[in-house]
């Protein structure tokens, strides 16, 4: 549940208006008093695949996908967090936490009715998808991790992560669509580069965005590493399909794939992917590719 105390803003619906490869209808849950938003295309008897994004994107970051994997016969969901794209914006840092982001996302799932999930999952959401998998196991029927982590607090943290951690939650100006150009080896145009930002008309929405990287577990004493290690005990047993798909230029989660591979039972044979070019935003670099990935394994695996 959203700080009681937090101002609760929303971004208003003329900023999404003629979005570059955006065309689709918005629709809507509410989870904990907060409205989240997803796009919902394809056939709704379609096996649903569920597409979170991560810092500091949107469903904006899927629209090269949804039209496929629509196109392909199944539903593409694709909600925004809490604090991102259409969904509400507590205003507040401190009304953020990893733990209240996956129970946004667990109601999200109960309250759109979700069964026999195909979860794809990029950033942070992996940490929150991986995390509402683990909890609710009988609702996801396989799993994509994109250019993802689940981590617990141990190893060393690269000192450049802990500069993003604190600059990212102190700096007065939190420049969205420059961050995802950052980790996009493809050359944004500014009229997609606009759209990033669209949901954050000032420096007050973007809390969400803020509160992200300090969340990320890199400590053992971290308040959500019994919860992610939990996580871990169940991917370890997770013998229902599991296929990573990175970068080839991917640097913040650069070997994360591994111990997926290694870890869940699920992985084993599997043909996990490295997509050419590719960088953080590997849907910017390579979305139609990714589409594929996913579609085949879907049909494959189904």
């Amino acid at each position: 549940m959203a700080d009681a105390s937090s101002t609760v803003l929303r971004t208003p619906d003329e900023r999404f208006r003629d979005l570059p490869g955006y065309p689709f209808a918005p629709n809507y849950v509410t989870v904990d008093g907060l409205r989240i938003h997803f796009v919902d295309e394809g056939p709704r008897d379609g096996a649903p695949v569920l597409m979170l994004h991560g810092e500091p994107s949107w469903s904006y970051l899927y629209r090269k996908m949804i039209p496929p994997i629509a196109e392909a016969g199944f539903r593409a969901i694709a909600p925004d967090l809490v604090g991102f794209g259409r969904s509400d914006k507590p205003a507040e840092v401190r009304a953020y936490s990893y733990a209240r982001h996956v129970a946004w996302m667990r109601g999200f799932v109960e309250a759109a009715g979700l069964d026999g999930i195909t979860l794809v999952c990029q950033d942070w959401g992996s940490l929150i998808g991986l995390r509402v998998a683990a909890e609710m196991p009988d609702r996801f029927a396989r799993i994509v991790v994109a250019n993802g982590a689940l981590p617990t607090g141990d190893g060393r943290v690269p000192l450049v992560f802990r500069a993003w951690q604190a600059w990212a939650r102190w700096t007065p100006w939190l420049p969205v669509s420059r961050i995802v150009q950052a980790g996009s080896r493809t050359r944004l145009p500014r009229e997609v580069r606009e759209a990033y930002d669209a949901p954050f008309p000032g420096e007050r929405y973007k809390a969400g965005a803020r509160a992200f990287p300090p969340l990320v577990p890199t400590r053992p004493d971290d308040p959500a590493r019994e919860a992610n290690l939990r996580a871990w005990a169940v991917l370890e047993r997770w013998e229902k399909p599991f296929l990573t798909a990175y970068g080839e230029h991917e640097r913040i989660t650069r070997g994360a794939e591994r111990p997926f591979q290694r870890r869940v039972p699920g992985a084993a044979g599997q043909p996990h992917a490295t997509l050419r070019g590719a960088g953080h935003f590997l849907q910017e670099d390579r979305g139609e590719e990714l589409a594929r990935v996913v579609i085949d394994f879907v049909r494959r695996t189904s």
